[in-house]
């Protein structure tokens, strides 16, 4: 069974946009904008954008009538208004760099990036020394996932003014995208170093310590921005990994608990619960939390995965078979999935379909040298003896040292009757390991069988110097004596036997067959009583 990792969500936080501009100092004579600008003052707004779309109805609009009409729908909120406004402006005054930035601004408040970023590189183009403006470029670049003309940018604004703390902060998010986590972190540093409390700053030191594993790094800065924003997720999720990879459990279902209460539709966070409490050996609640959390994100097949694995543990087959099934209907080919399935089928019996399961799972993933092995064992339980052997000889192909492989290819072979491969394969093991019990016991059978008696013999006193004293094998040993005549050694053996399973019958019966043979006929009797009594078909073919 397998289980998977934390989970963490949080995206780099990147910043914020720009306010915008309102630049251009020049004042108009016009009417129109003189009592837009009185109204204004007063804090009447929207009557003062009356008054300037007065203006532009008399066909009296000039560039300071669309700016301020930009400037005003801006303070209202309406950024798509402002845009026009400021488009405008832009085609009225196309040299006008303030007028583009602002244009850019409005745009990148509507979260249309691309046009966003167009207008801030005509600003920066018309004024290569608008930092601004290369900030505002920049942020468009890390929206669009184009890090690396983020990075250019931000560098540009740092030319223009090095210790500006939004392009230092926007340099290291960069950075960071660009698979540079240590130069990020040292840039986040010094932010930190002039303000403590940047948020986040610290949000995207515990995404780098997280990457790096550096759970040390993921505590110190969650706890901070903890103390700061106690409901944060990327702290809670950083506190979280840190206890998941310190083996604390609790600790992680603590952390869990707090980030699902703050954001109950926190799908990773439920993930993440669930798995505290299965590492942790709770499964019945992992089972509880991974369906709270299916109810969020159904389509999750990893889900289901970790539903089965805390059912199977549960013993509850059924359940845990329905949610692989369910995996498998979201992911057809996870391997996981596919080898719990399978073991669940064998677990009910259903053989023919965990074959069926193991061997799509081997085709689909070779390296899984484990489900050919249980392929071998599925089809030994069946009966299917060639193809168990089959299955088995395949392992040693891939692993020649592999006992547990060895063996039941031997088993296979002496059930279909294949003695000299059966032995050959009990060799091999003993080859490997002298000391395997196992492999003395197949070959000692297959002697037996084969009516061997010497060589069964030395093989059953070979196990019980090894202290395999089974009732069974006890029980052989003396059968074996018994055939050589040495019935008081034979006797020995079987009281031997009856020690470990007293109502043991065909040792009751044979123990008596062995005392009449040494004369004591009476003792005789009353073991045949005892065994007829155990196991009364004993008696057929007495009278014979």
């Amino acid at each position: 069974m397998s289980t998977t990792a934390m989970r963490t969500p949080a995206k780099v936080q990147t910043l914020r946009a720009n306010d915008i501009d309102t630049g251009d100092k020049a004042g108009g004579s016009q009417t129109h904008l003189a009592r837009a600008v009185t109204l204004h003052l007063a804090g009447k707004r929207e009557e003062a954008l009356k008054q300037l779309q007065r203006a532009i109805a008399a066909n009296e609009a000039s560039a300071e009538i669309y700016r301020a009409m930009g400037h005003i729908q801006f303070e209202l909120g309406n950024f798509d208004e402002a845009a026009k406004s400021y488009r405008i402006l832009a085609q009225v005054k196309p040299q006008y760099a303030m007028g583009w930035f602002n244009l850019a601004v409005c745009l990148e408040r509507a979260g249309v990036w691309e046009d966003a970023a167009q207008a801030f590189h005509r600003a920066c183009t018309l004024d290569a020394n608008y930092l601004d403006a290369h900030l505002g470029l920049g942020v468009c670049h890390l929206r669009q996932e184009d890090p690396k003309s983020a990075l250019f940018s931000f560098n540009r604004c740092l030319e223009l003014n090095p210790s500006h703390q939004e392009a230092m902060f926007g340099k290291a998010v960069a950075l960071q995208s660009l698979a540079h986590p240590d130069e990020a972190s040292e840039i986040y540093q010094k932010i930190l170093e002039r303000n403590p409390d940047s948020e986040e700053s610290l949000s995207n030191l515990i995404l780098i310590g997280m990457a790096k594993e550096d759970f040390d790094m993921v505590r110190e800065y969650s706890e901070h921005l903890l103390e700061l924003k106690p409901e944060s997720t990327v702290a809670l999720e950083g506190l979280a990994s840190w206890a998941c990879a310190a083996g604390e459990h609790a600790l992680t279902a603590k952390f869990c608990t707090l980030l699902v209460n703050a954001v109950p539709g926190h799908f990773e966070g439920w993930f993440n619960l669930g798995l505290a409490y299965q590492k942790a050996g709770n499964h019945e609640k992992a089972a509880e939390i991974y369906s709270r959390a299916i109810r969020i994100q159904p389509q999750e097949a990893q889900l289901y995965v970790n539903l089965g694995i805390s059912q199977q543990e549960l013993g509850d087959w059924k359940q845990a078979r329905e949610a692989y099934e369910q995996a498998l209907k979201l992911q057809p080919n996870s391997p996981t999935a596919q080898w719990n399935l399978a073991l669940v089928l064998e677990k009910q019996q259903e053989l023919s379909e965990a074959d069926a399961v193991y061997t799509k799972l081997l085709a689909g993933n070779p390296e899984w040298e484990d489900a050919r092995f249980r392929i071998g064992y599925v089809r030994l339980q069946m009966g299917d003896y060639k193809g168990s052997a089959e299955a088995f000889e395949s392992c040693l192909e891939k692993r020649k040292n592999w006992p547990e492989a060895q063996l039941n290819a031997g088993l296979a072979y002496w059930k279909m009757g294949d003695m000299k491969q059966a032995r050959v394969a009990f060799e091999k093991i003993l080859s490997m390991d002298p000391a395997s019990v196992e492999a003395l016991r197949g070959l000692a059978g297959i002697a037996l069988q084969c009516g061997e008696t010497t060589e069964a013999l030395r093989l059953h006193h070979e196990l019980i110097q090894k202290g395999h004293r089974t009732p069974e094998l006890l029980y052989n040993t003396g059968l074996l004596l018994q055939k050589t005549e040495e019935h008081t050694e034979a006797a020995r053996f079987y009281r031997e036997a009856l020690d470990a399973s007293p109502e043991f019958p065909e040792a009751l019966l044979n123990l008596g067959i062995a005392l009449k043979a040494l004369g004591e006929e009476e003792e005789a009797r009353s073991h045949w009583r005892r065994a007829l009594k155990a196991k009364p078909e004993l008696a057929n073919g007495y009278f014979e």
